[in-house]
């Protein structure tokens, strides 16, 4: 099996780095790639299409709320993307309408409270990891 490669499109890099650390926490191999804003999302699925980059990331951790697209945007562009609309995609906010909720829900995602605190977010990277390994399915929506 290959390194799982996970992305995380968060513009709050604060964020990124205690994702970064929980992850390092496991002791599993893994790659983590990080954008942190919409249109470098949209940049990324659109090289997608292209064939211009690979690997595909075995899951995507999106913010709800980033400048210039938000995380609704980037996840409805993934979603009719070929090569990336199999991915397991949790967009993570500190706050989501049911609008927005609603909407992550049908484009095939699952929304999730942002963690407020190293604990939890040690908690999602362990079943983000799971999932990417085939241990567990899928993850359920808390927002």
């Amino acid at each position: 099996m290959s390194i799982p490669t996970i992305l995380i499109i968060e513009d709050n890099l604060a964020d990124v780095f205690l994702f970064r650390q929980a992850f390092d926490e496991l002791g599993e191999p893994y790659l983590l790639e990080v954008l942190t804003d919409g249109e470098a999302a949209l940049a990324f699925v659109a090289e997608h299409r292209s064939g211009a980059r690979k690997p595909e990331p075995c899951r995507i951790l999106l913010d709800l709320h980033l400048p210039k697209y938000n995380g609704i945007e980037v996840l409805a562009a993934i979603r009719v993307e070929p090569p990336l609309s199999h991915i397991h995609v949790v967009v993570v906010t500190s706050g989501a309408s049911q609008e927005e909720e609603t909407k992550v829900i049908e484009l095939g995602g699952v929304c999730r409270i942002k963690p407020p605190s190293l604990a939890g977010i040690r908690i999602l990277a362990v079943e983000l990891m799971d999932i990417c390994k085939g241990r567990i399915v899928r993850l359920a929506s808390s927002a």
